[in-house]
């Protein structure tokens, strides 16, 4: 199947935005500021990026894996997933109702495609990704695992053990990304815990250490080629991703003050008529 082109591409970031913005503002809970600001990564990844098969095979044999470490961007995901193919558009509109499979942080009891493991319990995801990458070295599966972490979770003591791990055993066929947008739920991150020199901490941890705009189409598709040529050379790949919490929404940008909180009525109304309707169509 030939991958969308830029246009194309684009077409999906608004279209997922959309997406997002309805999701939260219908069940009047959920995260929208950090699914906005990561959008264009997931576009990049899920249609242009990951060599996937059709369906979903929860062991991912023979293909490329994703997880996602920092659930609370559920929103994005979820769209992203449907878009993708993986289930039905309409199902966006159940997004934390009672009993939806789109529950508020990705879960796997009800078995939803896509998703091969529980989070939102921050610091997690880096550990499992490098469980799942070391599986396919054993199992001799060339493909590679991905891996979304947010900044404000680096304060977790696990993601640095996770670092120490998969340094010291060359797990080379693990991309992990941090969506580097300055805030967490209590306030910017430089207030709550200052992370200084992230690059040169991971650097100093023994990983190959790259940085890219991810609010720019076009830069996170360079970026994740780019990592993607560095896999196989005995580090594994860390991308510090800059981009704005809110990205694409005005009033909703740069702000942690968005973290977990949802639109009214006319805040949806506002943030809408900034994101141009695609021929995709809403859910």
């Amino acid at each position: 199947m030939p991958k969308p082109d830029l246009n194309q591409l684009n077409k999906l970031t608004t279209q997922i935005r959309r997406d997002i913005i309805r999701m939260v503002h219908a069940c009047q809970s959920g995260h929208p500021g950090g699914s906005l600001g990561c959008t264009e990564f997931f576009v990049a990844l899920y249609f242009h990026i990951l060599n996937r098969k059709p369906g979903f095979d929860m062991n991912g044999v023979g293909e490329d894996i994703f997880f996602l470490s920092n659930g609370h961007v559920s929103p994005v995901w979820y769209s992203t997933l449907a878009r993708a193919g993986y289930f039905d558009v309409k199902e966006l509109s159940t997004f934390r109702f009672l009993n939806s499979r789109l529950q508020g942080h990705p879960a796997t009891h009800e078995g939803l495609p896509g998703v091969r493991v529980a989070s939102g319990s921050l610091g997690q995801g880096l550990s499992v990704a490098l469980g799942a990458a070391q599986t396919k070295k054993l199992n001799k599966d060339n493909h590679l695992v991905y891996v979304l972490m947010g900044d404000g979770e680096q304060q977790e003591g696990q993601v640095w053990e996770a670092a120490m791990y998969g340094a010291h055993h060359k797990v080379d066929n693990l991309i992990a990304t941090i969506d580097y947008n300055g805030q967490q739920i209590d306030g910017p991150v430089k207030e709550v815990i200052d992370l200084k020199n992230l690059k040169a901490k991971w650097e100093a941890f023994g990983w190959e250490v790259q940085e890219f705009n991810g609010n720019n189409l076009e830069e996170v598709i360079t970026g994740l080629e780019k990592a993607k040529s560095l896999t196989g050379k005995g580090k594994p790949v860390m991308n510090l991703m800059h981009t704005e919490m809110g990205f694409g929404v005005d009033f909703m940008m740069n702000s942690h003050k968005w973290h977990g909180v949802a639109p009214n009525d006319d805040e949806y109304a506002r943030a809408m008529a900034q994101l141009e309707l695609t021929d995709l169509g809403d859910y």
